[in-house]
This record gives C-alpha cells, structure tokens and sequence, in this order.
C-alpha cells in the first residue's frame, strides 16, 4: 500500500489541478499539468482554448502553499488569462485582485472569476502553442511506448 511520500500517492494540488483540468475540458480546452512555458518556469496547468487562447491555472492546497509562493507573476507573461484554483476552505482573500479564481475539488472545479484578458503578442503565442503541442506529443508516446528514447 503506497505512504503518502509514494509518487503514486497524489499531493492536494495535483487533485486541484485534475478537478480543474476535468472542468477546462468540458469548456472544450486542450489541458497539460506540470507545463513549462520556458525553462526555468512550471505552470501547474496550462490550457489551450478552442479559439487559441492559453490559460495559466496555478493551483494551491493551502495558505502556506500560497504565501511560499514568489514567482507566480512571471506567468503573467505567458497567459492571455491567469488563475488561482483553491479548495471551497481556502481563504480567498488572500488572493490578489485582478486575478481569476477557480474553486476546485479532485472531481471538478467551478470558475467564480474571470481575471482580465491581456492577450499575448503573436509571436510569442506562436511559440507557446508549438510548445504546447510538441509536449502533449511527448507526453503521449511517453505513454504508448515508455520505452522509447525521448
């Protein structure tokens, strides 16, 4: 039987961001957890749109999670929109302004707020999208042949 420690064993934010991914898919969103939009940089899930719009959902189990957390404005630059997703308990008002707010669960999640739009320069969504695709593509054979040599 797995501990808690075990990679099997799912942390809270990884049951947030699974809740959320469920959600965005029903919104008809393409949905990758644990994205990187450039080195150095890993959004919890990173979701593109039906219409080509890329979404940054950073996801946070509990008020420590959140206040440890100093690089979640550099995502900023990566999303036409940003949001938090928390559990039902989790202090919203910690939250900053100007941002989304996504209430989720392991199971599904519900958006109480939209954050602004600030659509990203065509170039770079060009390049975020490529990237998105070409990591769904890994990420899939990974999957059918975790074998192989990627």
């Amino acid at each position: 039987m797995p501990d808690d420690l075990s990679p099997s064993t799912p942390r809270p934010g990884q049951l947030l961001a699974r809740g959320v991914c469920r959600h965005l898919r029903t919104h008809d969103f393409a949905v990758l957890e644990e994205f990187s939009p450039e080195r150095g940089k890993r959004v919890d899930v990173m979701a593109l749109g039906p219409k080509g719009e890329l979404w940054v959902v950073e996801c946070k189990s509990s008020r420590a999670d959140f206040t440890s957390d100093a690089k979640w404005e550099g995502y900023l630059d990566w999303a036409d929109r940003y949001f938090w997703a928390v559990d039902e308990a989790f202090p919203t008002d910690l939250l900053p302004d100007g941002t989304g707010l996504i209430i989720a669960d392991a199971y599904d999640a519900e958006i109480l707020r939209f954050g602004p739009e600030s659509r990203l320069a065509g170039a770079r969504r060009r390049a975020l999208t490529q990237r998105f695709a070409r990591h769904a593509a890994l990420r899939l054979q990974g999957l059918r042949d975790p074998e192989a040599i990627i």
